[in-house]
């Protein structure tokens, strides 16, 4: 791959004013891994300001494919470098990971030439369109012994463990059943109608509670049934996934994107039932008896944002020499992108051609 070289007469790149954006001291920023944001959309602004309260990393660059929205959201969000195209941030040889904030839809190819530059790659969900291209990225970080990992931050925060101790020491006996909801309004977004963009519920919101089944109860899945309803653009407006574990569990999952709901997974068991507030972001978990009375709160640790914890397993990982995190290894990313491409085979919902493609 060819890679622009830096050059202010012939691209769109600016240094800006570090005594003013940078609150880290030279040498701490010696120690500090330089970070570079690839999109500068809201998920990118949600990342910067949690990144500006970690002394872990150094906000170092972001891109876009418009300059001056890549200038003001390094002015905003305390970047020291802005780059008018994606070349001319990975051409920058003290960057050592980007995180990739685009479209589901340029996952793939973004990601590729963040590997093929020599960059760490730290990718928002959905990973990738389909399982086959994640296979891919997979196949090139290895050969460049690269970390590439996928930012789903559910996998990463504390609540995951809390959950799971509790389902251990059985805090509300044998559990039986679980239920997840995650549903937003997103019908005034361009990358949830467009089919060319990967859009739809699954990719975007289906797999959180796809995620969270796959987290506190395993993957020995042995049926999987769904049933969705299908926009006028031909990409799943919303969706219903029940799926039928081996020791006899099973999980009721909804997503989709034309109004809100509960946002609570809830765990059902032989003594009561357990209820987690927002699936996509715990915020508390609650115990109840079999007489429906509430009987335990647990909280979860406070945060930044909940990012900060996916990003702090990766600098970790990437200083260890490690290619995966264990908290999201590359089976699971994989498992989760086969799940995915047989509820929508079933559904018979296809993104174009250009999309789906290697």
């Amino acid at each position: 791959m060819k890679i622009k070289i830096f050059n202010r007469e012939i691209c769109a790149c600016a240094l800006l004013d570090t005594n003013s954006l940078c609150a880290n001291s030279s040498a701490e920023m010696e120690e500090n891994m330089k970070i570079g944001i690839l999109g500068a959309g809201r998920i990118a602004a949600i990342l910067a300001e949690t990144m500006n309260k970690m002394p872990e990393v150094e906000c170092y660059g972001v891109a876009s494919r418009d300059f001056e929205k890549a200038k003001a959201f390094a002015e905003t969000h305390k970047f020291q470098r802005a780059y008018g195209s994606y070349e001319e941030m990975l051409a920058d040889q003290k960057i050592e990971l980007i995180y990739i904030a685009t479209p589901h839809s340029h996952h793939y190819p973004h990601m590729k030439m963040c590997l093929e530059a020599g960059k760490h790659v730290l990718c928002e969900k959905s990973f990738t369109v389909n399982e086959k291209q994640a296979e891919e990225i997979f196949r090139i970080a290895k050969e460049k012994n690269l970390l590439v990992t996928e930012a789903i931050w559910t996998r990463y925060m504390p609540s995951r463990k809390i959950i799971n101790d509790l389902l251990d020491e059985k805090a509300i006996g044998e559990v039986v059943k679980l239920t997840a909801n995650l549903n937003y309004p997103l019908c005034d977004k361009e990358r949830i109608l467009k089919p060319e963009l990967a859009g739809g519920a699954l990719l975007d919101v289906g797999i959180y509670p796809l995620n969270f089944s796959y987290m506190h109860f395993g993957d020995d899945v042995i049926d999987m049934q769904s049933w969705v309803q299908m926009t006028d653009q031909g990409i799943d407006g919303e969706n219903v996934m029940i799926l039928l574990y081996k020791d006899g569990k099973s999980a009721i999952l909804n997503s989709g994107i034309h109004g809100k709901c509960d946002s609570q997974g809830v765990f059902y068991g032989t003594e009561g039932f357990m209820v987690v507030e927002n699936i996509n972001d715990p915020e508390n978990i609650k115990i109840y008896d079999a007489d429906r009375k509430l009987v335990r709160e647990i909280p979860v640790p406070d945060q930044i944002s909940g990012y900060e914890y996916e990003i702090i397993e990766t600098i970790n990982c990437i200083k260890e020499g490690k290619l995966e995190c264990p908290s999201m290894p590359h089976k699971e990313t994989l498992k989760m992108m086969h799940v995915m491409d047989e509820l929508r085979t079933s559904w018979k919902m296809k993104y174009p051609e250009e999309i789906e493609k290697l």
